[in-house]
């Protein structure tokens, strides 16, 4: 007899839900393309890499700047969930943001199961305050930093939100309530709790106020991770909050980062109308 866990799910229908590698067969052919295309951009593009935002060994991020003075930076946080994956390797996603002028910082946190959800969290946005604080000496604008993250990278992104020290952001493909994810074969390095999930889903803690936000997902991906982008969209704009909600045609929840990787792709043009929605927010003020 079948238990529901989730939302009339089993346990092997919830672990299945969330598992994204098995559902893009490519994935393995995807992770060494990408990589190849990553050194490609590491040697042919000014970068600055390993640069410590925190002690711990993880906590560091490379800079690709741009030739302008004063330039919007966006800052990249990989996905994985929460375990896996490097900078490195999506320093592609780079070649998009470049080519508008935007510069990228790749953001590398401390992963679970040596780091909690919490310690992941606070990581990140300790990296924001370093590269505020350092944007200027490395050719950016401290006061235009976009963040952007794809799945826990996207779920990291959303618990930015509310910060000052951020002007817009884009989670892709993220997860915004942790609940299926204690509950399904992830949490067995996360060691989520009840309690620890619900403090850390941005689904249970939406913001009083943000800046303009675009939450994209791809329209092939596993149909709980389209839910979980349509849910915390409704969320936000029912509070009256500036937010987008993107879904892309033919994406899966890898393909989906091309359309940033391309400085024509939709994500890419939807990080452009941030920046300039931010100008012309900061031109009011």
């Amino acid at each position: 007899m079948r238990t529901a866990v989730y939302r009339e799910m089993d346990r092997a229908a919830l672990d299945a839900a969330y598992n994204n590698r098995a559902a893009v067969p490519r994935y393995p052919a995807l992770v060494e393309e990408r990589r190849d295309r990553s050194n490609q951009i590491r040697r042919s593009r000014p970068c600055k890499i390993d640069l410590r935002y925190g002690a711990g060994e993880r906590e560091r991020l490379d800079f690709f700047p741009v030739d302008e003075p004063n330039a919007p930076i966006l800052l990249f946080i990989h996905g994985g969930y929460w375990q896996s994956s490097e900078k490195e390797s999506h320093s592609y996603v780079a070649e998009g943001p470049l080519n508008r002028g935007i510069a990228v910082a790749l953001v590398e946190y401390t992963l679970a199961p040596e780091a909690d959800i919490d310690r992941i969290v606070g990581e990140i946005a300790r990296s924001i305050e370093w590269l505020r604080a350092n944007a200027r000496a490395l050719g950016g604008e401290p006061n235009r930093i976009y963040v952007c993250g794809h799945s826990a990278g996207g779920h990291l992104t959303a618990m930015m939100l509310g910060k000052r020290s951020i002007a817009g952001a884009m989670p892709i493909s993220g997860i915004f309530d942790l609940e299926p994810i204690r509950l399904n074969y992830l949490n067995e390095k996360l060691g989520l709790t009840q309690e620890s999930a619900w403090r850390n889903s941005p689904l249970s803690h939406p913001p009083a106020e943000c800046p303009e936000v675009v939450i994209a997902v791809g329209a092939e991906e596993l149909p709980e991770l389209q839910r979980q982008s349509e849910d915390y969209a409704t969320a936000l704009a029912d509070r009256g909050l500036p937010v987008k909600h993107l879904s892309l045609a033919g994406h899966n929840h890898f393909s989906i980062l091309e359309e940033m990787a391309n400085p024509q792709g939709e994500l890419c043009d939807a990080l452009v109308g941030l920046v300039e929605a931010g100008a012309r927010s900061a031109a009011r003020a």
